[in-house]
């Protein structure tokens, strides 16, 4: 496979530097992407570069995943607007452990191939710098007219900028240069690749090799994923996407992907799964012809789901999305987990009831109109049930009698209640 023209049917380079195509062809090359660990997670937004490292290991050479230890204690400037929060070394030993184990999921780590994926922090050999060092043998070789034409440097010291630019943020290029010099040392590797806003703090890298080592070294950029309408990827009302489905659950996580418009389906599921182009090019014929069925979107949160969580937790994500659409049965209901059903049902009107009194049986009358203000009146819920408008738990209530009890509940804590089709409430035993 040649990793260049996959990369650029995909629509996943933004700049390559001249020769890194033909440095490819000629040996297993190792490349490496960096990822700043300010969280024991990552999020989608991170996915992009992590997908070029697993095509890049698909391609037969060797990806190297670079946690920025060193890096997340400064803050790239790329791309801000403002200084980030500093972490100290416990809370980023963490993130990195939880990042490998993500990472673990998309490149082979464990193989005996010569292309095993490696992971490395910049901290282990940042950490042994003197100040001295540094200015003498690499701020030494770039000169401040350089490092000032990088535009995420211009952006920070022009008018428009009200917050400056530490001397801090100024010295990150060369920091990521400095990576850049030491694994083309110690791992040879030759190539770096990283998103669009990465381009200036690359290319100090292979200036740094070619001016220490006399090296020769490549820089490849893929462009920033946007949506279709403007906004920002990978953000929700409720923040970023997360990998971790403690942050974001596996249902939201596959609802995001469901969601997207056609035109930005159409890009991401080249990027974000591993499917190949007559697979993309049939998937787009379906859209065209039956958009209303959204087959891009629906192959797209499968994909990424499965390969992110689990096809155990895509089926329960999928069963879940039925639930609002009337197609779900109540024992597929008692399969969801508790967090999955909170997800499901976020934003229902729930109302407390004390768990003795469920335990012990409360009339439904008195549960939905006297406990509850799920119905204004007990006329009104008894007319409903009269007009089989009435389910607990997505089975219809026929019963004005019904006594409701602790064998109602799911997850031995909540009941749904649906009025009609679209109306439900969630009853939480406390």
């Amino acid at each position: 496979m040649n990793f260049v023209q996959e990369l650029t049917w995909r629509g996943m380079i933004h700049d390559i530097m001249p020769g890194t195509e033909e440095q490819l062809q000629k040996e297993m090359t190792s490349a490496y992407v960096g990822i700043d660990p300010t969280a024991d997670s990552l999020h989608i937004g991170h996915l992009v570069s992590v997908m070029m490292l697993k095509h890049f290991q698909l391609a037969g050479h060797k990806p190297i995943a670079l946690v920025g230890g060193a890096t997340g204690m400064i803050g790239d400037p790329s791309g801000k607007s403002a200084e980030r929060n500093l972490l100290d070394e416990k809370t980023l030993r963490h993130n990195e452990d939880c990042i490998k184990k993500q990472l673990a999921k998309f490149l082979d780590f464990d193989s005996d191939a010569a292309n095993a994926a490696e992971l490395v922090n910049n901290y282990d050999w940042m950490k042994e710098f003197s100040f001295l060092e540094f200015i003498r043998d690499i701020g030494k070789h770039i000169t401040v007219n350089y490092m000032m034409a990088k535009d995420s440097v211009k952006k920070r010291l022009s008018d428009e900028s009200k917050v400056g630019l530490s001397f801090t943020e100024f010295t990150y290029q060369l920091v990521q240069g400095t990576d850049f010099l030491h694994l083309y040392r110690e791992k040879n590797c030759k190539l770096q690749m990283g998103g669009s806003d990465q381009w200036g703090n690359i290319t100090t890298g292979t200036e740094l090799v070619r001016r220490k080592e006399s090296g020769e070294a490549f820089a490849l950029t893929c462009p920033l994923i946007t949506k279709a309408d403007g906004g920002k990827f990978g953000k929700t009302e409720s923040g970023n996407v997360w990998l971790d489905p403690k942050l974001t659950t596996p249902y939201k996580f596959y609802q995001f992907w469901l969601n997207v418009s056609d035109a930005d389906a159409e890009k991401y599921i080249k990027i974000f799964t591993l499917l190949n182009k007559d697979e993309v090019a049939a998937l787009v014929k379906e859209q065209e012809a039956a958009p209303h069925e959204r087959p891009l979107q629906k192959r797209l949160a499968r994909e990424v789901t499965c390969m992110v969580h689990s096809e155990e937790e895509y089926d329960k994500a999928v069963e879940a999305s039925q639930i609002l659409f009337g197609k779900a049965t109540t024992e597929g209901l008692a399969r969801l987990d508790k967090e999955t059903f909170l997800s499901v049902f976020e934003g229902v009107p729930t109302f407390d009831v004390a768990r003795n009194k469920i335990d012990n049986g409360v009339p439904v009358v008195e549960l939905l109109a006297a406990e509850t203000a799920a119905f204004p009146s007990k006329g009104e819920l008894r007319r409903t049930i009269k007009g089989n408008g009435l389910s607990l738990n997505k089975a219809k209530v026929t019963d004005q009698e019904y006594l409701v009890t602790a064998n109602d509940l799911i997850n031995g804590s909540y009941i749904l209640v649906q009025k009609g089709k679209k109306n439900y409430y969630i009853i939480e035993a406390v």
